[in-house]
């Protein structure tokens, strides 16, 4: 018999805790951009609370996790890339919320309202394939 061993996972972003609230804080702001609502917000951080997200615009960031900081760096990585296709600025913000045909003529953010980070993952596939290698 023949022993498969399983593949390791891939290694966790390792980022600084004044890195994380960076993102966070360039997350509150994007989201002020993209009309989002506190409870959007929620679902978008993975299901955190909305009054830890609330305390988050208060500048109480608290304590993180890989999820997490996954979640923001691909955020974060959606608005760059949205940056870098639309020299109008406020194109790409809209863009968020405007039926796509790629994704069943739904939003971006109907998408991520799914909830995972793959579904944040898959937006920002998308992006990045359409704009091209970085």
């Amino acid at each position: 018999m023949i022993a498969i061993k399983a593949a390791a996972p891939p290694p966790a972003p390792n980022f600084s805790d004044a890195e994380v609230q960076a993102m966070q804080r360039a997350v509150i702001r994007l989201f002020d951009h993209w009309e989002i609502t506190d409870a959007q917000a929620a679902v978008l951080l993975g299901d955190i609370a909305v009054r830890t997200y609330q305390r988050w615009k208060q500048g109480e960031y608290g304590r993180w996790n890989v999820d997490l900081a996954a979640r923001l760096s691909n955020l974060v990585g959606i608005h760059k890339a949205l940056r870098l296709l639309y020299t109008e600025v406020q194109r790409g913000y809209r863009w968020i919320k405007a039926p796509n045909h790629a994704f069943g003529d739904r939003s971006a953010l109907e998408v991520m309202l799914g909830g995972q980070l793959t579904d944040l993952m898959r937006v920002r596939r998308y992006l990045d394939s359409y704009r091209g290698a970085w």
